[in-house]
């Protein structure tokens, strides 16, 4: 197969960690070709397709952190939909450039191509407020702009988080206790005078085992769970803050929300899917770059990149 990987420059990705690395690691193995763009290249001119500039590269043996990992074959303009499949793999945030990527990533659909996971099901499924679809596995939860159902949410439940709907990496995250200190300076922070909408969640004690991201691709559950622990003083697990993660066995909970929701968001195009499970509730669905593969991997021994290409293969096999 001729794969596209839709991404941040490569420049950037910190291979020791990087999912999407792995993935065309594993691709080039299995004797893929692996080419990639960048979101704000692709373009669309009247009488033609979905273009942009690309690059078919080779991954190199043995690289070292901070050097290139890659070496370029062949560059120049190409129709996306000439690639057997096109992996979108743009880290958030889900911003409106994102949302215009996906709209022209629809018509490279249009125009007979394959798109994973799909920017249809992108679209219609923001990472935080997903969980409202399945509210049978979620924690006491509202979304509002208005500062007084913040209090009120705060007056029944005692402790609180709160964050801003277009956050990621943990940024913006606040706990408040039953003392209610800061309530309103932090309400004024996120929901900017009422203007903009927040999520508030019952502070879940169990974050202090993890915040768990429980894998999915293609509606079946990777059998290991990475627990983003919390250190120090700190609320957030997310290890772009300083999370140390560990792998561990799922728990039946987690397989009964896994075998809930896994078949519905496969059915949907959803190729790869991140579920943020803390103690029994989920608090997130990662749709738009869910990472993890390489920590899974290194700390239990099973193969997650191999999975996700057996899962693609599949899909595209199967057109």
């Amino acid at each position: 197969m001729r794969l596209l990987f839709v991404v941040d420059p490569i420049e950037t990705f910190k291979i020791h960690k990087d999912t999407t690395y792995v993935m065309m690691r594993e691709a080039q193995r299995r004797g893929h070709t692996v080419a990639v763009c960048e979101p704000q290249e692709i373009f669309w001119l009247r009488g033609g397709l979905v273009t942009a500039p690309v690059r078919t590269i080779a991954l190199l043996d043995a690289p070292q952190e901070g050097q290139p990992w890659w070496q370029v074959l062949t560059e120049g303009e190409e129709a996306l939909s000439h690639f057997d499949a096109v992996l979108m793999r743009k880290d958030p945030p889900f911003d409106s450039e994102f949302f215009y990527t996906t709209h022209l990533l629809t018509q490279v659909e249009r125009e007979g191509g394959r798109v994973f996971n799909r920017p249809a099901s992108l679209r219609e499924h923001p990472e935080k407020l997903d969980i409202l679809e399945f509210a049978a596995f979620i924690g006491p939860t509202l979304v509002t702009r208005s500062a007084q159902r913040i209090r009120a949410f705060h007056a029944e439940h005692g402790d609180i988080i709160l964050k801003p709907l277009d956050g990621m990496g943990g940024m913006g995250i606040f706990r408040v206790g039953a003392d209610g200190l800061n309530l309103g300076s932090i309400i004024e922070t996120l929901n900017q005078q009422g203007q903009t909408s927040v999520m508030v969640q019952r502070y879940i004690p169990d974050i202090v085992k993890g915040d768990k991201r429980v894998l999915l691709i293609d509606g079946e559950v990777v059998p290991h769970a990475l627990a983003r622990i919390p250190q120090g003083n700190e609320i957030r697990g997310n290890m772009a803050v300083g999370g140390k993660a560990v792998a561990q066995p799922l728990s039946a909970r987690d397989r009964e929300i896994a075998a809930a929701l896994g078949p519905v968001l496969a059915q949907r195009g959803l190729l790869l899917v991140g579920l943020d499970i803390i103690g029994d509730f989920v608090t997130e669905i990662n749709v738009t770059s869910p990472t993890g593969f390489q920590e899974i991997t290194r700390q239990t021994g099973f193969d997650v990149a191999a999975m996700y290409l057996d899962a693609l293969e599949r899909r595209v096999a199967a057109r």
